[in-house]
């Protein structure tokens, strides 16, 4: 407590004596805690539960090491750590082992299973829904669950879970909520307070490491913001902008010069350079200049895997090596033992051994097309700084902890599926919070690299802002439905669904919508007493006027319409001239002037109908499509009328252990027995075709599918979709994309036993895609070897153990 004023000295005194727990706790750390740390471990050592955002990097997991830490100093007691992949689940795993000894520790991700009655278990989210729901006996002595990457919530596909967590978590269960920054977390933190009780919400905005952000221009490193104003003051660097203008007039100069050129007239200067085009330097030669100026490790990201694969080849073409002989060897070692488990024949159809030599180099890319042994393996050498730079997607931003020293942007766009978009002041930010290794750096740094068209006012209000929305994506489901009933009865479920984080932040917005209403209101009175006249009733003769446009507009523009629709239509409207001309308001000398009040009536008044349209969707939302769930459900018989409300059928108890997108068609399916009579690795090849999401740009189907009965379960399975379909678009549901068959035929084949290389050219994607699928396929099977009787749950388990091997079966845990 140096550097303390003795004011500042007696009050820390005091806190240590009030929070001890916490006191010891931090004095046992490397290093000193910072102030949101110490706040975020007094509130739960107080018995508050808490949320804290903060930076990527700025050490929010060691209020989440603090709770495991409170578990362990009272007997029985226990503490999950959930997490939203199962990298980060293996990362966090390893840690606590060193800490509490491999005894005490657990993990579950699904496909792995150590120690899972431990005090202390490290978990996938999902496994830890799927517990809740199931009344595991693990709960029992659970007093606190932390929820790392809780800003996951926000996931289309995923986000349901994290809420589904947080609402049905035993009441005395502490929640550690850690997020990334954002912009409303005082509003996450507001409706954690209300479901959970006196939560306390902790935001710091404050980088560990500052970071430093430069542009790229040729060979010159530029600072982005004027070092004198300072990045706070977000005054752009003169230099940047005098590189703009001399870029702008030498494109100018060029356009026109062509342009004289296609009239016939000669120029009376010289041609300009090359397009007005500002030369680039090549890769190879950024990470040379980033190492003579002590800046790497670096991570550059790039958004695409062709262009990290392609980043990868062409510094290993021009010859850079980042590393020393000892380092080499070391690599060397690592990578042999990691991958000591897989056979040779696949480690060549990998591409093992260049991969091996880029790494020796000191360069590696990660994306999510790589083997995730692959991955694992970049990661560790990375962090142990034997692999200096780093071509990665944006998926390392959201994954594990790698933090460089420099993070290099190559563009500010990336293609998001149907167009390349410039990306968001949120994706810069969790982006650039790789750069600065805390304990290590005293400073990170953001490159971006001049492109044609770059703005440096953009880039800097990018790098300025804080604008990332934390929104609900949370959505009833078949599966929670049944759960619900289960457990609560429909009328208690849907008072738990309307206190989820969805229908919290609708109702939030409705309260804005009906200030609005309130507003526009009293904003009509005023325009009525405007308009109001002698005459008569001024607002019905504006209502007039104002349907008589529209008509006349509507008789003008829609002039393909049958003759008896016209003949209609100018029948109405020489009927509204008549009553126009008859009203007494329309001889009154102001009319006009009223008129004009009238129409901001009528267009006010249409937007505030607008309005209470707008406020009746959103209110109940999301308990509506729950009854529309359940509406669904009594129509197939999987809920029915019971003594005390809705109960469940048998199939309905079945469903209760049927999780993922296609959890309606798979419990049809099962009760109707469409797969009784599928092989191991027919079983397998339909399970793959219904947790599939294809591409964009993918082909549907797939060539040569498995004949027999094959063929026969995926048409009566194809068939039962479309009628499930039209079920659920009946009851005012979405309904769902039909079974993909893109990857049957590899599935089939993997199953079969045959080679790597066979599959992946069936497949035609890379292996790394092809385990992450697998994977799913195995969880599917998993619930069918559970949930399914008899034969075709012996079936699902002899297909589940086909795929679960190889590449797919590695697991560096």
């Amino acid at each position: 407590m140096s550097g303390l004023s003795p004011s500042e000295s007696y009050a820390a005194a005091r806190e240590s004596r009030r929070h001890p727990i916490t006191t010891a706790f931090a004095e046992a750390q490397r290093f000193e805690l910072d102030p949101f740390q110490v706040a975020g471990c007094q509130a739960l050592e107080d018995g508050r539960s808490v949320l804290v955002a903060a930076p990527t990097g700025a050490g929010k997991t060691i209020v989440g090491e603090f709770a495991v830490h409170l578990a362990m100093r009272t007997p029985g007691e226990k503490a999950f750590y959930t997490t939203p992949m199962k990298a980060l689940s293996n990362q966090k795993f390893r840690e606590l082992q060193q800490v509490y000894g491999e005894d005490e520790v657990g993990l579950l991700t699904g496909d792995t299973n150590i120690n899972a009655h431990a005090r202390v278990v490290v978990m996938t989210t999902e496994v830890l829904r799927n517990m809740i729901y199931a009344g595991s006996s693990a709960l029992r002595g659970l007093r606190y669950v932390v929820m790392d990457e809780v800003h996951y919530l926000a996931d289309r596909f995923r986000g349901a879970v994290w809420e589904e967590v947080i609402i049905h978590l035993p009441q005395g269960v502490r929640l550690v909520s850690l997020s990334a920054t954002v912009s409303n977390a005082e509003e996450f933190g507001d409706w954690l307070d209300t479901v959970r009780g006196d939560t306390e919400v902790i935001v710091s905005e404050t980088r560990p490491v500052p970071l430093e952000q430069h542009v790229l221009v040729r060979g010159d490193l530029l600072p982005l913001f004027d070092e004198r104003a300072g990045a706070a003051a977000a005054q752009v660097n003169q230099e940047l902008m005098r590189v703009r203008s001399s870029f702008a007039q030498s494109h100018r100069a060029n356009e026109d010069f062509f342009d004289k050129r296609r009239r016939g007239r000669r120029p009376s200067y010289r041609r300009p350079g090359p397009a007005g085009r500002m030369e680039r330097i090549d890769r190879p030669q950024v990470i040379e200049l980033l190492g003579r100026q002590n800046l790497l490790p670096a991570i550059f990201f790039i958004f695409s895997r062709m262009g990290c694969d392609q980043a990868v080849q062409q510094v290993r073409r021009s010859g850079v090596r980042l590393t020393t002989q000892d380092e080499r060897a070391e690599i060397r070692r690592i990578v042999d033992k990691r991958m000591a488990s897989l056979p040779d024949e696949d480690l060549g159809v990998l591409g093992f051994w260049e991969w091996r030599e880029d790494l020796e180099r000191g360069v590696a890319a990660h994306h999510a097309g790589l083997l995730p042994a692959f991955k694992e393996v970049v990661e560790e050498l990375f962090q142990r700084k034997l692999v200096k730079a780093v071509f990665a997607t944006e998926t390392l931003a959201l994954g594990i902890n790698m933090p460089a020293r420099t993070v290099v942007l190559e563009k500010l766009e990336k293609f998001n599926g149907e167009a390349r978009v410039p990306i968001t002041s949120g994706e810069y930010t969790q982006l650039t919070g790789r750069a600065g290794r805390r304990g290590i750096d005293v400073e990170g740094h953001a490159v971006v690299q001049w492109t044609d068209g770059l703005d440096p006012q953009a880039v800097a209000s990018l790098a300025s802002r804080r604008t990332y929305p934390l929104n609900s994506s949370f959505r009833p489901t078949y599966n929670m439905a049944v759960n619900l009933i289960d457990q609560f009865g429909k009328e208690r479920a849907r008072e738990i669904l309307e206190s989820s984080f969805a229908q919290f932040q609708a109702d939030r917005a409705v309260v804005g919508l009906a200030r609005q209403v309130k507003e526009a209101e009293e904003s009509l009175a005023g325009y009525e007493k405007a308009m109001a006249c002698d005459r008569g009733d001024f607002a019905e003769y504006a209502g007039i006027r104002r349907e008589l446009s529209d008509l006349e507009k509507a008789d003008r523009k829609d002039v393909s319409a049958s003759r008896a629709r016209r003949q209609q239509r100018l029948d109405r409207i020489q009927s509204l001239r008549k009553r126009m001309l008859r009203h007494p308001c329309h001889q009154c000398p102001d009319r006009e002037k009223h008129a004009r009040w009238g129409e901001r009536f009528w267009r006010l008044r249409r937007d505030v109908t607008k309005l209470r349209r707008q406020i009746e969707g959103r209110t109940g939302s999301v308990a509506r499509q729950f009854d529309r769930i359940l509406d669904v459900l009594a129509e197939l018989e999987y809920v029915e009328p019971g003594e005390a409300g809705l109960a469940l059928t048998a199939a309905g108890r079945r469903m209760r252990r049927i999780y993922g997108e296609r959890d309606l068609l798979v419990a049809e399916s099962l009760r109707q027995g469409l797969w009784s009579r599928l092989d191991a690795a027919g079983l397998a090849s339909l399970a793959c075709a219904l947790v599939y999401e294809p591409r964009r740009d993918e082909a549907p189907e797939a060539h040569g599918l498995p004949r027999g009965a094959f063929r026969e379960a995926l048409a009566a399975t194809e068939e039962l979709w479309s009628r499930l379909d039209d079920l659920e678009r009946d009851h005012g549901l979405p309904g769902s994309n039909p079974p993909a068959t893109a990857l049957a035929t590899a599935m089939h084949m993997w199953a079969r036993g045959q080679a790597l290389d066979r599959v992946l050219t069936a497949a035609d994607m890379a292996a790394g895609d092809f385990v992450r699928w697998a994977k799913q396929t195995i969880d599917l099977l998993d619930q069918l070897s559970i949930v399914a009787e008899g034969d075709l749950a012996r079936t699902a388990r002899t297909a589940l153990d086909a795929v679960r091997r190889g590449i797919v079966a590695y697991s560096s845990v």
